[in-house]
């Protein structure tokens, strides 16, 4: 897990490169290296080393001619099967997932791509042809932001990099649809004008200043092309015998392995898994929670600990630690984030650090392929869970002027069903995308590597390709999964409903944390986004919140990052 930088293009200046590879230091502080080809580009890496130790395998690595040169965040899981079949065609001189990255793009071509498992975006520069080949895993884990000029363009893992040799203004129309719908963008835009973002399962060409930009991970035509026999039994045994392997392949590392645990099912059956492989070896399992019996998963946490016998590293959250800890990670996240529950879970992160675990698996993923959320058994297909009948956005606070920036964003409808174009919704343009987007930064924010075991490719498509009836029975979601995982967690747990809230944001923005709320929104006044609200109607939906209104605290949350955001810009000029 790494941070990638690169400026490809005329007048290229040596102390750019520094800068970019200085503000992105955290995602790899084990080394930093920087390949030139003179009027042409430069290519930065900084290394968090997880396979593979060596100096030898620090980037950007060249290969034996010293033609290609790449700079590669993530990790290919299945490196050590595709060596072997890439066999004799290769000389290896490492033990790394990286060379063996790089030798599949050189023997076959951008069709590399279909044999890779993992996480990863990555660039390769041919100093022969002078082009670059990048591109970003299937369902976009790892980031790729990018900026074209009209004689540069310049790529990194992180916006701020970019921002440090392009000032960049804030996208006015994201950020409207930010207010007035919850969007976080389409696939290929960020909350600043000219920076955008490769989407995920795609890759891009550029060459003499031409860039292009192709998919090459196609999902729709993926589900269409299966058709898999819908035995109840056959596909437990068989999604079972995937997620095992996803497992295995997982906890491919040359440091300490650890993972995050919560009371729900999706990762209590990881950790029944995880013992399971490592029988001998009880990995530490980490979990957050605040002190609130509302909302705090801890009790499961317990119950399943309690059986396993796993170390549990318990993480509490306090109310006071939320400002500065608000204020650090909008640094880092640098667009909206999700509010006290993102701090909770970036809690973990640290204290992983501090113990020495560079590795973290969670449960990431299973919501949307086996139609988790509550609103998927509704009619009500809100972005935001667990506001009850309250109103999300509170769109009526923007000046008119810029509320005319939004547009109701639309996402396509490949399926003949709509429980699956919910689910392909959520997996390209919204739920996962910002999950995977706050998980990078706060993991990598304290130098530590997040994978995802449900994200495997092959679960998602046998999960997503299954019938309604398999998914939601009897108004019971996750069914299936439920019914796999009856053999490896208590019955109480197997059968325990998805909680939309983990955290006490509601209570806590409007009784410990009022005063961090009351200075936020009063930053927000004279902050360079101020000209975009009604700050006398913010204060008025401010009170009402105050006096008791808090079924819902969305759009509350919505303002401070707004405040949180404008003062990490402002610091930058």
């Amino acid at each position: 897990m790494c941070g990638i930088a690169g400026i490809l293009g005329a007048g290229i200046k040596e102390h750019e490169m520094n800068l970019m590879l200085k503000t992105i230091q955290h995602r790899g502080p084990d080394s930093s290296g920087i390949y030139r080809d003179k009027g042409f580009a430069v290519l930065g890496h900084n290394r968090l080393s997880i396979i593979d130790l060596n100096k030898h395998a620090n980037q950007p690595f060249s290969d034996n001619s010293g033609r290609y040169h790449l700079s590669f965040n993530g990790e290919i899981y299945n490196y050590k099967e595709l060596k072997s079949e890439i066999g004799t065609k290769y000389s290896f001189r490492t033990n790394s997932d990286t060379e063996v990255l790089l030798a599949a793009f050189i023997i076959y071509g951008k069709d590399c791509l279909n044999k890779l498992n993992g996480m990863f975006s990555f660039a390769i520069w041919d100093s022969l042809d002078k082009k670059m080949f990048a591109a970003r895993d299937r369902f976009g884990v790892k980031p790729f932001y990018y900026h074209k000029g009209s004689s540069k363009f310049v790529f990194a893992s992180e916006i701020k990099a970019i921002r440090t040799v392009k000032p960049a203004d804030p996208n006015k129309r994201v950020w409207a649809n930010y207010f007035c719908f919850g969007s976080n963008g389409l696939p290929w835009e960020t909350f600043f004008e000219g920076i955008e973002q490769l989407p995920a399962g795609h890759f891009i060409e550029y060459i003499e200043g031409q860039l292009s930009i192709r998919k090459w991970y196609d999902f729709p035509d993926r589900i269409k092309s299966l058709a898999p026999e819908f035995c109840k039994s056959d596909i437990k045994e068989q999604y079972l015998s995937i997620l095992k392997e996803s497992l295995r392949l997982r906890f491919r590392a040359d440091v300490e392995v650890g993972f995050n645990i919560s009371g729900g099912i999706d990762s209590s059956l990881l950790l029944s898994l995880v013992n399971a492989h490592h029988k001998n070896i009880k990995i530490t399992a980490f979990s957050f929670y605040t002190g609130d019996q509302r909302y705090d998963e801890l009790p499961w946490v317990e119950k399943m600990i309690s059986q396993t016998g796993n170390p549990l590293e318990k993480v509490k959250l306090l109310p006071e630690e939320v400002p500065e800890y608000a204020q650090l990670i909008a640094n880092f996240q640098e667009e909206p984030f999700g509010g006290v529950p993102t701090i909770a879970y970036a809690k973990i992160f640290e204290k992983a650090r501090d113990l020495g675990v560079k590795v973290l698996l969670d449960g990431q993923g299973m919501d949307e392929q086996w139609a988790g959320y509550d609103y998927y058994n509704k009619k009500d297909f809100s972005l935001v869970q667990g506001t009850g009948k309250s109103k999300s956005f509170k769109s009526y606070v923007l000046e008119k002027e810029f509320q005319e920036f939004s547009e109701k964003p639309h996402y396509p409808e490949p399926f003949t069903d709509k429980l699956q174009n919910l689910q392909f919704r959520d997996l390209f343009y919204t739920k996962l995308p910002r999950a995977l987007r706050f998980n990078d930064r706060i993991s990598m924010a304290y130098s530590t590597e997040l994978r995802e075991p449900f994200l495997d490719y092959r679960l998602v498509e046998l999960a997503f390709s299954l019938p309604v009836s398999l998914k939601i029975k009897g108004g019971v979601q996750k069914y299936l999964l439920r019914e796999i995982i009856k053999d490896y967690v208590p019955d109480k747990i197997s059968a325990a409903p998805k909680r939309a809230l983990q955290t006490p944001q509601r209570e806590w923005l409007g009784n410990e944390l009022s005063g961090f709320v009351q200075g936020s929104l009063s930053s927000l006044k004279t902050s360079t986004f101020s000209s975009w609200f009604d700050h006398d109607k913010i204060m008025g939906e401010l009170r009402k919140y105050q006096a008791g209104e808090k079924s819902n605290s969305f759009f509350l949350w919505q303002w401070i990052n707004a405040s949180l955001i404008a003062t990490n810009i402002k610091e930058d000029v």
